[in-house]
């Protein structure tokens, strides 16, 4: 399928993208939510600067992706640590 334009508003500016219409609802999506984010520092802190908002975001965003890359590292690990132990005790099952 080939591509689109659309026009994604961040921050009261608009810019202007080429995307594939699989990843149109993804992005307005994630706009949506960075704006709504935005606007939650906005009313939270006396920060009016967009440019620091936006870094501020962009910072929150970051953490929780890095936070939830570590989450999965850990949870493949106890997966594997669990596959071990299964295989070790279908293996001694098996010798018998």
């Amino acid at each position: 399928m080939g591509e689109i334009s659309i026009k994604i508003n961040i921050a009261d500016r608009v810019y202007p993208l080429r995307v594939t219409a699989e990843e149109e609802e993804v992005i307005r999506h994630a706009a949506k939510l960075i704006n709504e984010k935005i606007k939650e520092l906005q009313d939270n802190y006396a920060v009016r600067d967009k440019q620091d908002l936006l870094s501020m975001c962009v910072l929150q965003y970051a953490t929780g992706m890095i936070k939830a890359e570590r989450q999965v590292q850990q949870q493949d690990v106890g997966l594997e640590q669990s596959i071990h132990e299964l295989d070790g005790i279908l293996t001694d099952f098996f010798k018998k």
